[in-house]
């Protein structure tokens, strides 16, 4: 397959992948593939490749008699980076960044106090260079957020369990919508003291504080949604 046919591919698969995670394609719902090729302007080809993604992925299925359908929501795999991409592409999905929030403080303090007891000296060096680019960002709303995922991502990876890790594809998607809401809100708050606590805690190995530290950062985070969503000119850094 050709660079631009894999392109086109990626585009259809995202339009698609999309209308299902925002209700247009219903579960239940019957997609006519000859209606959508006419519709995107596509081959068959095309089409029947990115039905084949999205299948992989449990938002489809297809069965004799009944076609090609949306499966039910319970179906879908939605820890895959797509779908949690899809999910976070509304700045609207407040029930979205209500679970993120929920996941993250679940997460986020365990990993930790992981990183505490288990840090070393590269884990160290890659918290204070994310720390570092997050203070020299300052209001650039794009290096902000690349500066607080990677600081995120450091910490999880700091716990040296392998699992663990893996949770790095929920709370980047998740956070980088966060962040860009927030990150774009005329007030905020400077980022890097709460983040240097985190940090502190961790060089420290100390356990307690580690927790504590993030749990305050996760604090402010949640205050942060909630003042966007009931006041969109408000909003802090975390």
């Amino acid at each position: 397959m050709n660079q631009p046919t894999r392109n086109l591919h990626q585009q259809i698969f995202d339009i698609i992948g999309q209308r299902i995670i925002a209700g247009t394609h219903a579960p239940g719902d019957s997609l006519h593939p000859d209606r959508l090729e006419q519709e995107l302007g596509v081959s068959k080809t095309v089409l029947r490749e990115a039905l084949r993604v999205l299948a992989s992925k449990g938002l489809i299925d297809s069965r004799q008699k009944r076609g090609t359908f949306v499966r039910p929501r319970a179906d879908w795999n939605l820890l895959d980076s797509d779908l949690l991409r899809w999910q976070g592409a509304s700045a609207e999905d407040e029930n979205f960044l209500t679970n993120l929030g929920e996941v993250r403080s679940i997460v986020e303090p365990a990993a930790a106090r992981l990183a505490a007891q288990r840090r070393d000296d590269a884990d160290l060096a890659a918290l204070a260079d994310a720390l570092r680019l997050m203070a020299e960002a300052g209001t650039d709303t794009h290096a902000s957020v690349e500066a607080d995922l990677a600081f995120h991502a450091s910490l999880l990876a700091a716990a040296h369990n392998e699992l663990l890790t893996r949770m790095e594809v929920v709370i980047e998607a998740g956070l980088r919508v966060r962040d860009h809401l927030v990150h774009s809100a005329d007030q905020w708050a400077d980022p890097v003291p709460a983040h240097r606590a985190v940090l502190d805690a961790v060089r420290d190995r100390n356990p307690d504080a580690a927790e504590r530290a993030v749990q305050h950062l996760l604090a402010q985070a949640t205050a942060d949604v909630d003042d966007l969503i009931h006041d969109p000119d408000r909003g802090h850094h975390a």
